[in-house]
């Protein structure tokens, strides 16, 4: 679909959106009535004689144009137009262009005969295209690089495996102008990653760690680290899921994709700071070789750890690539990305991104982000009791708790333990777990990888001073 900021336009359908108090006051208000319509939010009616698509929304407000265009663009690519035409203004356009960009969303690539839309044309019209052409521009950047992160997640894990993600960042880091360094397993070693090597060790892919960097052409006003957990694939290794489990297990490296997603905004906005990726790419597997139960690893930090669960892999790896992105550069925030446990979503649902750390003023700016840019995040706190949990007998900790309750919690404590004090206060931990992937269609987010972190990390970054 082609979509055009235009300042008038003969399309085969308008959407109009209407509240209960503006569809009495519709001329049309008698035809919609009869045809049921009542505008209740997210319900479309079509009055095809008059070319009108009449779309029910609560109010005004962004989170609820999205959602309702997400539905419109839906109904339209399964009809048989080939255009439609909005009217937009400085406050809806991003939340149109959003709802189609991201509500038309398809993943076709392993279909043998995709359904083809008619629907060819999105016309945005608006009286003063220079009033809205910022906004518009940006918006279609960040909703494209939420498409992108979307992609990536919905790669197979045969197609996408540690090497070819590593493929992949440095196509992006040549077409974006990024500076792109690969660690091999050999690399690995010698930076004394072993618990980062040994989850991969029964794969037969080489982990690799990625390390991208955005540069501004004029003084970067802050510097900025990212971290994403990239298991490209998580059976649970030698602890094995459940084979219902498995299924989705190619979102585990959801964290990495909306690192990638967000260094794909921040050098198409030209944002003035500087942000450095780090990405572990690992596969989780069974196998003579595979790490074990009752293992003890030294983590590239010097700290002890005692494996208790092989599928608690996703800390074992991000323990060391947070230490190595410490060590590499000084920043003035660290963030790390990852779909590290299933309790964060017992905690706050499918569609919250639980937050953790020790600062309420980054996690206060971030509750902002959310409002900005519609992802809904919620704070999980850090205590002395539930820190206890994750003591051992035998190594300087367990790699997990010793008793089920506030599992997503404890996954945060646990790398907190890696996180150097003077970048307490500097760091957050993003556990998108519920929030990256989706088998059921909510807000503007269709079946798959949702590309969650990458609208809200780019709110952030926008309006970072």
């Amino acid at each position: 679909m082609n979509i055009d900021l235009v300042n008038d336009i003969k399309s085969d359908i308008k959407v109009e959106f209407l509240d209960k108090k503006t569809l009495k006051e519709h001329k049309r208000y008698k035809k919609l009535k009869k045809a049921g319509f009542s505008a209740e939010q997210d319900s479309i009616c079509f009055l095809h004689e008059k070319g009108i698509l009449a779309c029910g929304i609560e109010d005004n407000t962004t989170d609820n144009i999205r959602s309702v265009v997400s539905v419109a663009i839906k109904t339209l690519k399964n009809a048989n137009y080939k255009s439609v035409s909005f009217d937009v203004n400085n406050k809806n356009i991003k939340a149109i262009v959003e709802g189609v960009v991201l509500g038309g969303y398809e993943f076709n690539r392993y279909k043998s005969k995709p359904k083809k839309s008619k629907l060819k044309d999105i016309y945005l019209a608006c009286g003063n295209i220079n009033e809205v052409k910022e906004k518009f521009n940006e918006a279609i950047i960040i909703a494209d690089a939420t498409n992108f992160t979307r992609d990536i997640v919905n790669t197979t894990p045969e197609d996408l495996n540690p090497p070819s993600f590593a493929t992949l960042a440095r196509k992006l880091a040549k077409e974006n102008g990024l500076a792109c360094e690969i660690l091999g397993e050999r690399q690995l070693k010698i930076e004394k990653m072993e618990a980062m090597l040994a989850v991969g060790r029964a794969s037969r892919h080489d982990s690799k760690l990625i390390h991208l960097t955005y540069k501004p052409k004029k003084k970067a006003k802050k510097v900025i680290t990212l971290v994403g957990k990239g298991l490209t694939y998580d059976s649970g290794g030698l602890s094995l899921k459940p084979a219902a489990s498995m299924v989705t297990m190619k979102m585990d490296k959801a964290g990495a994709c909306a690192v990638l997603g967000m260094m794909k905004v921040v050098s198409e906005l030209k944002l003035d700071i500087e942000v450095h990726a780090f990405i572990g790419a690992v596969e989780n597997m069974i196998g003579g070789d595979a790490y074990k139960p009752d293992d003890v690893l030294v983590s590239r930090s010097g700290t002890t750890i005692e494996v208790r669960n092989t599928d608690a892999e996703g800390r074992l790896v991000l323990c060391d690539v947070l230490d190595f992105a410490q060590e590499k550069v000084k920043s003035d925030y660290i963030f790390d990305f990852a779909t590290l446990t299933g309790a964060c979503m017992v905690a706050l649902g499918q569609y919250t991104t639980g937050i953790m750390g020790h600062s309420g003023k980054l996690k206060h700016d971030f509750y902002q982000a959310s409002v900005n840019s519609g992802e809904l995040v919620g704070s999980l706190p850090f205590n002395g009791h539930l820190k206890k949990l994750l003591k051992s007998g035998i190594a300087d900790i367990s790699n997990t708790a010793s008793k089920p309750f506030g599992g997503a919690i404890t996954a945060g404590l646990f790398l907190d333990r890696f996180i150097k004090e003077e970048n307490k206060n500097r760091w957050l931990h993003f556990d998108i777990a519920g929030s990256a992937y989706t088998e059921t269609p909510w807000d503007c987010n269709v079946y798959g990888g949702t590309g969650a972190g990458v609208r809200l990390m780019s709110s952030f970054l926008k309006n970072i001073k």
